[in-house]
């Protein structure tokens, strides 16, 4: 394969980056049981945006996985998730955590959260907060059990102890796609193990 691009995400950082048509995007969890929060737009018209409702109807799950599409409000296919070795335990209806909801759910003052971080990378792009919308936690389990009820806080331990190092998720760009990520820095739910560790991104053209 022929990478691109390449970084490693920091601990709690932002990430922004282009994805053109046909190329692959990897986000690999390099040390383990680290939540990766994901927004997806339309890189040329930003309007048009991941929709999750969209996508789990077409899905037919709450468990996105190797051969589901993230689409759009429109419809059309942004991303396909090509690989996937930790097997659809990814939350996808959680939302993003944020200083407001930190203080709401546990108690904690002034600490900011995946919201913060996707302000700081749209505002790169000329987006704000209005462009925020529910998004994918890729790595993170919220279990919903068979009476609609929602794990406490949400966020509990893999099945298998959660990811692990070098575990990664591959999606395909249908789109020219602009991708913005926050690489979690929650430290108050079981989602990071409550140490937040780097992850690696990479774009690369597929073989």
């Amino acid at each position: 394969m022929d990478v691109v691009n390449e970084s490693i995400v920091g601990a709690g950082q932002p990430w922004t980056g282009i994805v053109e048509p046909g190329q692959h995007l990897r986000i690999t969890d390099l040390e383990g049981r680290q939540g990766v929060d994901f927004l997806c737009y339309n890189a040329d018209n930003p309007l048009e945006r991941y929709h999750a409702p969209n996508t789990l109807k077409a899905a037919g799950t709450l468990r996105l996985t190797t051969g589901h599409t993230l689409y759009s409000d429109e419809a059309r296919p942004i991303m396909t998730m090509v690989a996937d070795s930790v097997g659809g335990y990814h939350d996808t209806i959680g939302g993003c955590c944020s200083a407001h909801s930190n203080e709401m759910l546990y108690g904690v003052k002034d600490c900011p959260g995946c919201r913060e971080n996707f302000l700081t990378g749209l505002e790169q792009h000329g987006l704000g907060r209005r462009d925020i919308v529910p998004n994918v936690n890729f790595f993170c389990n919220v279990p919903v059990v068979n009476d609609g009820e929602l794990a406490e806080r949400s966020f509990v331990p893999l099945p298998n102890g959660g990811s692990h190092p070098s575990d990664h998720v591959e999606l395909r760009a249908e789109m020219r796609v602009l991708v913005v990520i926050s690489n979690c820095p929650q430290m108050n739910n079981p989602c990071n193990d409550g140490q937040p560790t780097s992850i690696r991104i990479e774009i690369f053209e597929a073989g």
